[in-house]
């Protein structure tokens, strides 16, 4: 049996290989890029890059690829091998620190938002050396960023690294004034990857799952989630065995794949990782979800990763949880055993605050998509209004500085469970709250909006931002102040009564809280339509601009990139669902009509006088229900004719929103309710009850 320790990052260039196969030179000047940040030494890529063919080419690769995140919420990649021709005709295998560093993939066919036309087919990819390279497939994986010919970002990693930047100056600009020793800091991310696992054979036989990843037809299966029976609950073997190989193979990768557990749902599971830092947790969860889907195949099953494939029971998220650290191994949101005393993580922790409260818009466009609009709101995710969550021991410090009255310390206190072979157990000093979107968890804050197949990048990306520039207006007056101490503690306060609008302790999931958040003046963008144009916001385009996030034009480009997703999105739902009706539903249900209109007639002449009550009022509500299916099928179909025609997009993501998505509800609701009428072995494609519930 493998030993987790001999099987992980065996297929990763990590650390251990670097200081192994580099000159002792190359290895530090590498590191210092790595760990602090510092601009890479181009000289040393040519001897990094033979390390890597070599270690590569022992591990069976034969080519090597830029591996990049465009806009399209997957990743890319174009492979090229090794070889070069020897003049006796053989060939050598050869890769120069030229092709390690630079790439020029062809940028004409991915989403630009404007940014270049079609013909401008150039692009480049820069090697991020922060983030280590792999071996899968046979190829050697280099993390790159991708930007155009004018070196204008065309990927997520490229803003993502630049909101680290930021945040590292502003930060650093703050740790000088407390007389911190670090040189360098930097944010780290543990996202919880929620998914679903239904059997292949199942799914090939649903044209929607198999178009859009989620069920656009389907009526509630007798049992859900109502026993609660799932949570947590003994995996089943079918599983246990995907889950098993899932960690091997993320193991080799150098992925640090730590819990794993069904979650609430029928079906639904979760895996977590340890943290890492920002941008290799990005990269690694875009590698995890990719290896999710391929190792499910083996197993003869499908990874579902779409936030809400199934009605009616909980969607998937992606919880992300984000702390501040310093190159010393510092956590600057970790409250101490004194938080009440502890100066630099008030100050910290009110940064946060204040950047949520002032930019919770670029929060919750951050995670807006067609598909989280499905599971936003619901019963089991946070809802649309971002809040922040403090628990009781952070909310009490807070309160005797804006008061300026003593803090009662809460200490923790010890649970006797009453069963004397049972031990003490610690209680800690607040509860947790799973409802709220944006929850401190002790010594990191959980960002729960995320949806299940986002790149976690986006969310980043403006959550650093934000935070940055919450640092750097509060290092702006710290630094000019006579008396530092009086005027840390003044701003620590002054920010508590301007920003504790957005700290919310209490239900999210509870109607009251909207009516309660709309009185504080917070926002509620229940769709992406929404919430995607506030991006262009004076404020924001201002913020982004001026800590270097992005140029005005890339921020514009977001949003046009980001509306035509939502847009295509729910257009390619609206024809696969024009199609199964009028090819499978409608057939379906007039066959099964029919059938029960044949057995009327056949009943009659043997007993004329048999009422026929129930085959008669199966008869008349079918065939009233295929009139309307088909009245809802042309209805739609004009719907998306006309919304096919705006050339504008905000405006044609109004359409889809107000238009084609209510035709799309009603379609649905016609053809659920056949579905309960309608007999088994007629309908044509597998029900709820089977998908969720056959692994």
């Amino acid at each position: 049996m493998e030993k987790v320790t001999e099987i992980f990052g065996t297929m990763a260039f990590d650390e251990r290989v670097m200081k192994a196969m580099l000159s002792e030179k190359v290895y530090k000047s590498l590191k210092r890029t790595i760990d602090k940040g510092e601009p890479l030494d181009t000289t040393v890529a040519d001897a990094v890059a033979e390390a890597m063919k070599e270690w590569a080419v022992e591990r069976g690769a034969t080519h090597y690829t830029h591996w990049f995140q465009p806009m399209t919420g997957v990743t890319a990649e174009k492979h090229d091998s090794f070889i070069s021709p020897a003049p006796d005709g053989r060939v050598i295998m050869e890769f120069s620190g030229k092709e390690l560093i630079k790439g020029e993939p062809d940028a004409s066919s991915f989403p630009s938002g404007g940014l270049r036309a079609t013909f401008e087919a150039r692009g480049y990819t820069a090697w991020d050396p922060t983030s280590y390279a792999f071996v899968k497939d046979g190829t050697l994986y280099i993390p790159t960023a991708f930007c155009s010919y004018g070196g204008e970002a065309l990927d997520k990693k490229v803003p993502l690294l630049r909101s680290m930047d930021a945040l590292n100056v502003q930060a650093l600009r703050i740790l000088k004034l407390f007389g911190t020793d670090a040189s360098c800091v930097k944010t780290s991310v543990g996202p919880e990857q929620e998914y679903f696992l239904i059997p292949k054979e199942l799914y090939d036989k649903r044209e929607d799952l198999v178009m859009t990843g989620r069920t656009l037809f389907g009526a509630p299966a007798p049992k859900g989630q109502e026993m609660d029976d799932h949570y947590f609950g003994s995996i089943k073997p079918r599983v246990a065995e995907y889950m098993a190989d899932l960690d091997r193979e993320l193991w080799k990768l150098g992925i640090l794949a730590k819990t794993k557990h069904n979650e609430v749902a029928p079906s639904q599971h979760e895996l977590a990782p340890i943290y890492k830092t920002t941008n290799v947790a990005a990269d690694h969860n875009q590698l995890t979800m990719e290896i999710m889907k391929r190792v499910a195949a083996r197993h003869g099953l499908v990874c579902l990763l779409h936030e809400k494939p199934f009605k009616g029971v909980n969607g998937s998220g992606k919880h992300n949880n984000w702390s501040i650290s310093t190159d010393k191994g510092e956590n600057l949101l970790s409250p101490g055993k004194e938080p009440h005393d502890n100066v630099r993580f008030l100050l910290f922790l009110v940064a946060v605050i204040k950047a949520v409260d002032e930019y919770q818009d670029l929060l919750r466009l951050s995670v807006a998509t067609a598909g989280n609009d499905h599971r936003l709101g619901a019963n089991e995710a946070p809802p649309a209004v971002i809040s922040v969550f403090l628990g009781d021991e952070i909310q009490s410090v807070l309160d005797s500085i804006e008061n300026d009255a003593p803090y009662d310390s809460r200490k923790q206190s010890m649970m006797d469970l009453g069963a004397r072979v049972l031990p003490s157990l610690r209680k800690d000093t607040t509860d947790r709250n799973r409802t709220s979107p944006f929850a401190f968890t002790g010594n990191k804050f959980e960002f729960r909006a995320l949806g299940s197949s986002n790149s976690i990048s986006c969310a980043n990306i403006h959550l650093n931002a934000a935070v940055a520039e919450s640092l750097r207006q509060f290092a702006d007056v710290l630094e000019k102040a006579d008396d530092f101490d009086h005027a840390v503690h003044h701003l620590i306060r002054e920010t508590i009564k301007e920003h504790k609008r957005i700290i919310f302790n209490g239900n999210g999931y509870d109607d009251s809280w909207l009516e309660e958040a709309k009185k504080r003046g917070l926002s509620n963008y229940r769709t992406t339509v929404d919430c995607m144009p506030h991006i262009c916001d004076s404020k924001n385009v201002e913020m982004l601009t001026r800590h270097g996030i992005f140029t005005e034009a890339e921020i514009y480009s977001r949003r046009d990139i980001m509306l035509e997703n939502y847009v295509k999105t729910v257009n390619i739902e609206a024809l696969t669902m024009i199609d199964m009706a009028k090819t499978q539903i409608l057939p379906a249900v007039s066959a099964y009509a029919a059938k029960q209109a044949e057995g009327i007639v056949s009943v009659r002449k043997a007993v004329p006088e048999a009422r026929c009550a129930y085959e008669t009022r199966i008869v008349d509500r079918l065939s009233a229900l295929s009139d309307e299916i088909d009245g809802a099928v042309a209805d739609l179909t004009e719907r998306e004719k006309e919304m096919s025609g705006i050339s504008d997009i905000v405006a044609q993501s109004e359409c889809v929103r107000d238009s084609l998505i209510p035709a799309m509800d009603r379609l649905r609701a016609f053809a659920d309710e056949a579905e309960t009428m309608t007999a088994k072995e007629y309908w044509p494609f597998p029900t709820y009850d089977k998908l969720l519930f056959g692994v």
